[in-house]
């Protein structure tokens, strides 16, 4: 009796999506994961910047923490400016959150980031939530 043989429900001419910044972005996710099960959740958003910070220290991940985004209207910049949590690798935003849920204002606000930016990739990380932190990808 011959063998039986395992199809794919994808087709061959099918290709998965790679996801923008993959790598960069797991090792991000693995320090969020380490505040995480250290702290848990309950504490303020200052917090977990500061512990964050550290933990992407100790991994070699290059980061900035809340730089002026420089903000222009027709060509002129403007006085105000936004201060995303970080930019990391120089190309992905993260904003940090203590909130129960993630809102649309929430990805309202990383979208508005990177259009300033002219970035891609923004991660919108929430300490918050009960039971686990939540992460969600913001593409532009």
């Amino acid at each position: 009796m011959p063998a039986k043989v395992r199809t794919s429900a994808r087709k061959d001419t099918e290709k998965m999506v790679d996801l923008l910044y993959e790598d960069e972005a797991f090792r991000i996710r693995g320090a969020v994961f380490e505040v995480y099960k250290e702290m848990g959740s309950g504490f303020l958003e200052a917090v977990y910047q500061e512990c964050l910070e550290r933990e992407l220290e100790g991994a070699g991940i290059p980061f900035v923490a809340r730089s002026a985004l420089a903000l222009n209207y027709k060509g002129r910049a403007l006085a105000q400016v936004y201060r995303p949590d970080m930019i990391c690798f120089d190309k992905i935003i993260i904003e940090l959150k203590a909130t129960t849920s993630i809102v649309p204002e929430h990805k309202a606000q990383v979208f508005n980031y990177l259009k300033a930016t002219r970035l891609r990739l923004g991660l919108i990380i929430n300490f918050g939530a009960p039971a686990k932190v939540q992460i969600e990808r913001i593409v532009l």
